[in-house]
């Protein structure tokens, strides 16, 4: 791929660092690493470079969003930063790049408080609880929004 490549933005949130031995049983065995790889590949048959970022910080995770303001977009499973943060929630409306926030789990089939995304309705785009295939339709739903928007 060239230097002209557009770019896609793959943010990961809190406590996803531990994917592959944080509560295996909810989220798996494959590790952050082996999906950032999985959405680089398919980022490279789509014709986008996939740049990843992880952030225990909500502060770091507002500074890539500003960052990638003018991407193609951005794929963000914001983590439990989701059901609270408001300065994401104003980062991600605050950007021109589409969001498209993706969970791994189904978040209504967990508990109460993780029912609720602030983010979820200023984003482009929500997956949930499909798993790990997740990320790669969230990819695929960033590079639509962005089609759409340039049309």
């Amino acid at each position: 791929m060239s230097d002209s490549t557009p770019i896609v933005l793959l943010l990961n949130g809190p406590n996803l660092n531990l994917l592959g031995t944080r509560n295996p049983e909810q989220y798996g065995t494959t590790t952050l690493a082996e999906v950032e790889q999985r959405v680089i590949a398919l980022g490279e048959d789509l014709g986008v470079r996939v740049v990843c970022a992880q952030s225990n910080s909500e502060g770091g995770m507002v500074d890539h969003l500003h960052s990638a303001r003018h991407s193609v977009g951005v794929v963000m499973n914001p983590g439990a930063y989701a059901h609270y943060s408001i300065a994401l929630r104003d980062a991600v409306e605050a950007i021109e790049a589409p969001v498209v926030e993706v969970h791994i789990s189904n978040i209504y089939a967990r508990e109460e408080f993780r029912h609720t995304s602030v983010t979820a309705p200023v984003a482009a785009g929500y997956v949930a609880g499909c798993g790990l295939v997740g990320y790669e339709l969230a990819l695929r739903a960033v590079l639509a929004r962005d089609a759409e928007r340039r049309a």
